[in-house]
């Protein structure tokens, strides 16, 4: 059984990276122990081909380049990184507001809405926070107060 963990292990890692947390819940249901699982992360941990670190870098890769900070920090969070790398990811990687920028300017173009259009206002503000960006984050790029915060 070790060696279908195994092979089962490798071929999840071979498809793109994982954490640690990932491969436990998709391979405990093959294990035949906690402890023959427990094993096994930390065989492939030792060997360098499991490595939270790495899947951060490339998860944050991915996803940074279309949601904010708090969307980012969730998804990673979900699959069991740690707080400790995420705020790393978080801190090396390009500011929120660049980020909030360029993806307001994609989607809008370079078009504030105008000053009496509530209406557009609250739906560039809408189209932001569903990314994960910050109220702050937002209200600095749009220049414009944001109530009942």
């Amino acid at each position: 059984m070790g060696d279908v963990l195994r092979d089962r292990a490798l071929r999840l890692l071979a498809g793109r990276e994982h954490t640690r947390q990932e491969i436990s819940r998709k391979l405990a249901p093959l294990a035949e122990s906690a402890e023959q699982l427990q094993g096994l992360l930390d065989e492939l941990t030792d060997r360098g081909w499991l490595a939270d670190e790495r899947y951060v870098a490339a998860r944050y890769a991915s996803r940074a380049a279309r949601y904010g900070d708090a969307r980012v920090a969730y998804e990673l969070r979900a699959r069991g990184v740690s707080d400790e790398l995420v705020g790393d990811a978080l801190a090396a990687g390009e500011s929120e507001m660049t980020r909030a920028r360029r993806i307001w300017q994609r989607r809008f173009g370079s078009q504030a809405a105008a000053p009496g259009d509530a209406a557009e206002l609250s739906r560039q503000i809408r189209f932001l926070a569903a990314r994960g960006f910050s109220a702050d984050t937002i209200r600095r790029l749009l220049r414009t107060p944001i109530e009942d915060e």
